[in-house]
């Protein structure tokens, strides 16, 4: 009588389902990735549309209007300086803070390839930090543009007789400038600083999940990596928030 053939079912023996890497989910997948990232990517797309539609809308208002407030003039505060003049270096801060958080990112993910707990911990604690202090920056920014009597309904920034932007100083009953301008300043960088606080809650959990050793006992850090591209997403955003409020 022939040797029957006999297999084993791991997850019968044991009770639980087989450990598949993620290399394993990736090779039933159109594009190669895990489902994880795949899901991560369509977030992004779609949230990558909202964006769009603010920014859109945004240039619409700015070219359907004869003047606008010269950022050079509006976005030239700087903490700790006085009254001294700075035009957009205050925010170059900001996005060179923004940069960096990014590249520790970068290295994190580098460094849960390489199954280095140490270095994710330390690379996502960067991230962290400078996410949390570009937070801050903003904060100020808003705070200073407040002071200065912006709202998203009163505009102080209007044109002198030269046609120059200039701070209007007493409050008129109608905004001296374009009135869309401090609605769609606030709601577009407030948008996006929404996005950066999750950013940083979402690393911060991350950073916990890596301390803990949640991801070395599933074998792979991938989350870092999916929390990696939300991260770089939002600094992507800048760019583009960062041309169309700041440079044009």
């Amino acid at each position: 009588m022939a040797e029957e053939t006999v297999l084993h079912h791991p997850e019968i023996e044991t009770g639980h389902e087989p450990f598949m890497p993620a290399d394993e989910f990736a090779s039933n997948s159109p594009m190669k990735v895990s489902y994880g990232k795949m899901m991560m990517w369509y977030f992004l797309l779609s949230d990558a549309f909202t964006f769009s539609a603010f920014l859109i809308s945004y240039g619409a208002i700015r070219m359907s209007n004869a003047w606008w407030p010269d950022p050079n003039h509006v976005f030239n505060a700087m903490p700790f300086m006085g009254h001294r003049k700075i035009p957009l270096g205050f925010v170059s801060i900001m996005t060179f803070i923004l940069i960096l958080s990014s590249v520790a990112v970068v290295l994190a993910v580098i460094e849960g390839h390489r199954m280095n707990k140490k270095g994710v911990l330390k690379w996502m604690l960067g991230g962290i930090i400078g996410g949390a202090a570009f937070l801050g920056c903003q904060a100020w920014e808003w705070a200073h543009l407040i002071e200065e009597g912006l709202r998203p309904f009163y505009n102080p920034f209007g044109p002198d007789e030269k046609g120059l932007t200039h701070l209007v100083h007493e409050t008129l009953t109608k905004s001296p400038g374009p009135v869309a301008f401090g609605a769609l300043f606030f709601g577009i960088t407030g948008f996006h600083g929404f996005h950066v606080f999750t950013g940083v809650c979402l690393n911060v959990w991350g950073f916990f999940a890596t301390l803990s050793g949640k991801f070395e006992k599933v074998g792979h850090y991938e989350m870092i990596e999916k929390l990696g591209l939300y991260w770089h997403f939002v600094d992507l955003v800048w760019v583009f928030v960062f041309l169309a409020f700041y440079l044009l």
